[in-house]
């Protein structure tokens, strides 16, 4: 297809549900044509519903694993639109498990998802990017602190974090921008059932000195805005979005004030 020099065109990746899908209804409301990706045609059915407007938006049912899986997203986002500015790298996995309990199937997932897709899919779209793009790696806060059951995901999101700082110094020169969002906890399917478990949403309810857990929207934003004018001299960094859970040593009145009982 004929490029259409004046609209810009995202990859989405993880966009059937959650950060995923807010992503690429928010960069698609600025303006944004969007290649949403995942594994249920069903559920991007829905993402096309959400955005409404076919030259805004593609969707591709793909695993993002498979060894042709990043260069069928490109060639659809290059035949349909002729261009692409801008990667979110946002597939995960949650519920991972700490070192000891990890076996090598889960490890490989783990890393297979969340680092080696990545990368592979940030190497192919490289070469059809200019000056004025942005990869946005969607990282983790347990890419920033330690994590307790983190396990195979932290392993991942950190070499994430990894990848981006050298995206952001090798490729910077060409004017290919790279950055990191780490969420904090998020309210997504993802992770609605982990809230149940009293232990893990006192971790974050207690410890997070803003009066609330983080939403989609909030990532969102974040991530349109770095792929803005706005955000156009920021390269190499990790935008924590977590209400300074990471960033602080807070414990709520409660928590203060509870009794506390030995394990």
């Amino acid at each position: 297809m004929q490029e259409d020099a004046g609209r810009k065109v995202a990859i989405v990746t993880g966009a059937s549900s959650g950060i995923g899908f807010g992503c690429a209804t928010a960069l698609a409301e600025a303006g944004t044509a969007v290649l949403g990706t995942g594994r249920d045609p069903e559920r991007l059915a829905e993402l096309e519903q959400a955005i409404g407007d076919p030259d805004l938006v593609a969707t591709l049912a793909v695993d993002l694993t498979a060894d042709d899986g990043p260069k069928r997203i490109v060639d659809a986002a290059v035949q349909r639109w002729g261009r692409i500015d801008y990667l979110i790298n946002n597939a995960g996995v949650g519920s991972p498990k700490p070192l000891h309990e990890t076996d090598d199937e889960s490890l490989d997932y783990f890393l297979g998802l969340m680092l080696r897709a990545p990368f592979r899919l940030a190497r192919d779209v490289i070469p059809h990017m200019r000056s004025g793009s942005a990869i946005i790696n969607v990282t983790s806060t347990f890419a920033v602190v330690g994590g307790l059951r983190g396990g195979a995901y932290s392993a991942a999101k950190g070499g994430l974090t990894s990848l981006t700082t050298h995206i952001a110094c090798q490729y910077g020169p060409q004017g290919i921008r790279c950055n990191a969002v780490a969420p904090g906890v998020t309210l997504t399917p993802m992770v609605a059932h982990r809230l149940e478990d009293e232990r893990f949403r006192k971790i974050n309810t207690e410890m997070t000195p803003y009066p609330r857990l983080g939403t989609v929207a909030d990532l969102a934003s974040t991530v349109v805005f770095l792929c803005s004018e706005g955000g156009s001299f920021i390269n190499g960094q990790t935008i924590v979005v977590d209400g300074g859970w990471s960033s602080t040593k807070y414990l709520s009145d409660f928590a203060l004030s509870s009794e506390w009982v030995p394990r």
